[in-house]
């Protein structure tokens, strides 16, 4: 395994599991493709907490839930157009929790969305779209020249 690499929760609980079945550290170790020192980290701290999961690290507690990153993610694809400050205020009408435009551009960002800004322009009208393909098959045939 490569370094620096956390190892999730339920492998931890296989390699709890397997010590405790009174396998040596070493074999687990191996099995798993993990460092002896890391395992036998694993094993102490087990021992001493009688928990497996990592600690909770410290930094600042985020602005919005993971059910609240969703909702973002959704409001932002029903409309494709809206701008990130659209779905800050979309956001605040419907939880009552203020969001800035920062915040919603990296939730959109973690959840594979990019924000940017809609193309401001005038949507063509049927006349429009019409008076360009008679322009078009007027002049199909022109070459280079003309």
């Amino acid at each position: 395994m490569s370094s620096r690499h956390h190892i999730d929760d339920f492998m931890r609980g296989r390699i709890i599991g397997n010590i405790e079945e009174g396998r040596k550290i070493t074999d687990v170790a191996r099995e798993f493709d993990i460092a002896h020192s890391v395992v036998s980290r694993l094993w102490k701290s087990f021992k001493t907490t009688g928990m497996c999961s990592r600690r909770h690290r410290g930094g600042r507690v985020g602005s919005t839930t993971p059910a609240e990153h969703r909702y973002i993610a959704l409001s932002a694809k029903r409309n494709r157009r809206t701008t990130a400050q659209q779905v800050a205020n979309q956001f605040l009408a419907a939880s009552g929790k203020q969001i800035s435009r920062k915040t919603v551009a990296r939730r959109l960002r973690g959840g594979g969305l990019y924000a940017r800004r809609p193309v401001v322009c005038v949507p063509l009208t049927r006349q429009h779209r019409t008076a360009r393909l008679q322009w078009c098959r007027e002049h199909h045939n022109w070459t280079e020249q003309d």
